[in-house]
């Protein structure tokens, strides 16, 4: 019976193991990665004005 679950467990992880691969080479594929630098960037030049302004603009789509 140990030896069961061992083996559910282990085809379990390698089969979740590439599935994380698989989505890891997807998103490198296209592109999600390319610009990092200007994304992390960008927040540190928003206006105080322009994040109120999505702050209103996103309240309003909720109602």
């Amino acid at each position: 019976m140990n030896t069961e679950i061992l083996t559910i467990m282990l085809v379990v992880s390698v089969l979740m193991g590439l599935v994380g691969l698989i989505a890891f080479l997807w998103g490198v594929k296209s592109g999600q990665f390319d610009d990092e630098k200007r994304m992390l960037e960008s927040v540190l030049y928003d206006s105080a004005s322009d994040l109120n302004e999505a702050i209103l603009q996103e309240k309003r789509q909720k109602n």
